[in-house]
């Protein structure tokens, strides 16, 4: 049960830090209590679609009968972790400013294509993740995603107008996402005993 909550926990908020830094930008121009319900309907929006294509990802998956091929995947996140190390990310603030000259008028479809839009990376760790779950530990997973985008909306819109939180945390995001993927992905690998089969193919 531990060891379900910790790597949900894990997964959850590492493909969630950019997410952090949008809502951070959207909560410090937002003042309505309409304005905030439909940022947080918006996420639970995005999020959702996001999990709910991982979910049928996996569930594809799972009809290929080798766990150690299906370990491969945990290739993706590792990947995905030396991309942000190398590269970085893509720029957060150019897509809000494109929503900010739109207004607020239909800001709960955008704000959920905004994170849809920036949750490319998150199918990559989502499916490999879900594939190797029981259905009781996608259940728990699910639950504590259903509380986490919840925790994450209110943390973000406390913290909207500390401006140097968003700045530190844009700092160190280079160094934080990369550590937790490559992590994951190298759990994957050896949960699902992908290690051992390629040393036995070599």
């Amino acid at each position: 049960m531990s060891q379900i909550i910790f790597s949900a926990l894990a997964v959850y908020i590492s493909t969630s830090i950019d997410y952090l830094v949008i809502l951070l930008i959207l909560f410090s121009q937002i003042h309505t209590k309409k304005g905030i319900c439909q940022v947080y309907l918006g996420q639970y929006l995005g999020t959702g679609l996001l999990v709910a294509v991982s979910l049928f990802a996996a569930y594809v998956l799972n009809f290929i009968p080798q766990d150690g091929i299906i370990g491969l995947l945990g290739l993706i996140p590792i990947v995905l972790g030396i991309r942000v190390a190398l590269i970085g990310e893509e720029d957060e603030e150019e897509v809000v400013e494109k929503l900010e000259s739109r207004g607020m008028n239909r800001l709960f479809w955008i704000v959920a294509l905004l994170t849809i839009a920036s949750g490319g990376d998150n199918l990559g760790i989502y499916i490999p993740y879900f594939t190797f779950l029981a259905v009781s530990e996608i259940s728990i997973a699910l639950i504590l995603f259903t509380l986490s985008v919840a925790i994450l909306c209110s943390i973000s819109y406390k913290l909207a107008k500390i401006s140097f939180v968003s700045e530190t945390l844009e700092k160190y995001e280079r160094i934080i996402v990369p550590i937790v993927f490559i992590g994951l992905g190298i759990y994957i690998l050896i949960e699902n005993g992908t290690i051992q089969m390629l040393l036995n193919f070599i």
